[in-house]
């Protein structure tokens, strides 16, 4: 999708020129208000009278649409609810992609919200981009982009600006893979498509085929996508800056199709079962975001993609497979397959010894069954989920911390191998689990600390329901915004705590 001309203006509402402008609507006493103190008393009183009226409420996601007062240059206004008398940048950020989500396909949307500076102004301009996204696809017609021109009332430094369009294409990146059917992009396309994608960047490209898998010993890759006629690939993505503060490993989970493998799932099961590569997605969209950002940071992105389906040649419930690294793993369910991909991944990062691991997942069922559709399971060392939750507070992304509960870590021994992929007799407690396994492959004999974290976005990775705030129906690039918070901002002091 193309972004749209972005233009800054300190002009009143009534002198805004553009198709349709954006004011909010908050709470005041007992009613309403229209949150723009820059309207001369007569509009006010008028639009106080509309407003109520309609019954336009001080709400998250409620829009109106009505025409301007006379003599405003802009024909219409786009009457958009925050439930806060003071909003914060979360919530002018919701405010602004409901709003520009709802307006239609118009040339120049123009914003002016409530906020007494930078940060509001980047998180309306943010917010906006992120509700305009549209998925073109594979439709006779594809969409095209809502917009030409983006107006927001405000002041910003360009480099705010630069910022905010990075976040928003990364999400759009993310949202547009996910979004891929699965016949368009399996392993080794998506392999192709992120090669091309950093083509002339900052971001270096290395694509493992199956030959270089087995070469390697990621015996997790190749169980998975055995059953394919479409091999498995790892990507690595380097950005490596002169001199960096530290370096950050991302892991992402790209299984391009999910069937179940000969635990096959139900039919009504598969559907969506293109939103397992979800993981990938995210780690491509985050490198995206820095890619020519100048961050001191380096930063690797592991892709682990495969596709999992039956056949005479996918793996079996009481395999076991050798992954990187020598561990050994029985096989009890082939749909547990996602920590299969990771634990190679997970060992590929970890031989480069970063200061931190972050892995990304739709990985359990039962993590969309605890949180939802909105939140993230957050798992790991104490000082990463640490960091990764204040990266979540700075972005307001939603994770929630689950423990690593140890008491179940026995569940994933077996007789035959070093650990089973599942819980043996034991279905409780799923998303915890999937997390001990995957701690089992973070660190080397060598270097066996290293600071890690789990994201587990079985839920926020999809929106089934209606769309919300500057979220779409289907892929949302939850996360996304976070990551990239924590691979620009984290300083010399932090990255020496988590080498502790």
């Amino acid at each position: 999708m193309d972004t749209p001309t972005i233009s800054l203006t300190d002009s009143l509402p009534a002198d805004i020129e553009a198709d349709r402008l954006v004011i909010a609507v908050i709470p005041s006493g007992d009613g309403v208000q229209v949150a723009e103190p820059n309207i001369d008393d007569d509009h006010a009183e008028w639009l106080h009278h509309v407003i109520t009226t309609l019954g336009v409420k001080a709400e998250k996601d409620s829009v109106r649409t009505i025409p301007s007062p006379t003599g405003w240059k802009t024909p219409s206004v786009v009457l958009v609810g925050i439930d806060s008398e003071t909003p914060t940048a979360h919530q002018i950020r919701y405010a602004a992609g409901a709003a520009v989500r709802e307006a239609g396909k118009k040339e120049r949307i123009a914003l002016a919200l409530p906020g007494s500076g930078p940060l509001h102004t980047k998180a309306a301009l943010e917010g906006a981009l992120l509700g305009g996204y549209r998925y073109a696809g594979k439709k006779a017609e594809p969409s095209d982009s809502p917009w030409s021109e983006l107006i927001v009332k405000g002041g910003l430094d360009q480099s705010d600006i630069d910022q905010a369009v990075a976040s928003a294409t990364a999400v759009w990146q993310v949202r547009d893979l996910v979004n891929t059917p699965p016949n368009k992009l399996y392993p080794s396309l998506f392999a192709d498509t992120v090669t091309e994608l950093f083509d002339g960047s900052d971001v270096s490209v290395e694509v493992w085929d199956d030959k270089r898998l087995a070469k390697e010993g990621c015996g997790g890759l190749l169980g998975v996508g055995g059953g394919s006629v479409r091999p498995p690939r790892m990507v690595a993505l380097r950005y490596q800056p002169k001199d960096p503060v530290g370096h950050i490993a991302l892991v992402g989970k790209g299984i391009t199709f999910d069937s179940g493998g000969l635990s096959l799932k139900a039919p009504t099961a598969m559907i969506g079962m293109k939103y397992d590569m979800t993981g990938a997605a995210t780690v491509t969209g985050v490198m995206r975001a820095i890619a020519n950002s100048g961050s001191r940071i380096a930063v690797t992105g592991w892709l682990c993609l495969a596709e999992n389906m039956p056949s005479g040649t996918a793996q079996r419930p009481g395999d076991v497979i050798e992954v990187r690294g020598g561990k050994t793993v029985e096989v009890l369910n082939t749909d547990a397959e996602g920590r299969l991909v990771l634990a190679d991944g997970l060992q590929a990062a970890s031989e480069e010894r970063p200061d931190l691991i972050v892995d990304i997942a739709t990985l359990t069922g039962a993590a969309r069954q605890a949180l939802g559709e909105r939140y993230a399971a957050l798992m790991g060392s104490d000082v990463a989920r640490d960091v990764l939750s204040a990266a979540a507070e700075r972005t307001g992304e939603m994770f929630w911390p689950f423990p690593l509960a140890e008491e179940l870590r026995s569940g994933l021994d077996s007789d035959v191998a070093d650990l089973a992929n599942i819980s043996t007799g034991n279905s409780l407690g799923g998303t915890m689990v999937a997390g001990l396994f995957l701690r089992e492959f973070v660190g080397t004999p060598e270097h066996p600390s290293i600071a890690w974290a789990h994201l587990d976005v079985a839920g926020p990775a999809n929106n089934s329901s209606g769309a919300y705030g500057f979220t779409p129906k289907g892929a949302t690039g939850a996360t996304t915004r976070a990551l990239i918070d924590l691979v620009t901002t984290l300083d010399e002091d932090t990255f020496a705590t988590l080498r502790q």
